[in-house]
């Protein structure tokens, strides 16, 4: 199982990841696209990355507006893995 990060290398994981944001135990980014399609196109843009990392986001989709939520569940809370993806998303996204 992958270690929590404590308070302070949560900020600073945060820090080069200006659109996503502390939710409790979670790092969220929410984006707007110009439709319903593009919303799942990039969805399904997820798939790879996150089967390949065997990490998996809560992903939200409320016509145009696409919610990522990331925490390692089998830890309880926030784990480098999170923001290694959070950085693969941030490619695609």
């Amino acid at each position: 199982m992958a270690a929590l990060l404590n308070e302070r290398d949560i900020r600073s994981q945060l820090n080069p990841h200006p659109h996503w944001t502390l939710q409790g135990n979670t790092i969220q980014q929410v984006k707007t696209f110009d439709g319903f399609p593009s919303a799942i196109a990039v969805v399904n843009a997820l798939v790879d990355p996150a089967e390949a990392a065997g990490h998996h986001p809560d992903i939200t989709i409320s016509y145009n507006r696409v919610t990522i939520t990331l925490s390692t569940h089998d830890a309880g809370g926030l784990t480098a893995k999170d923001f290694a993806l959070a950085a693969e998303i941030n490619q695609l996204v």
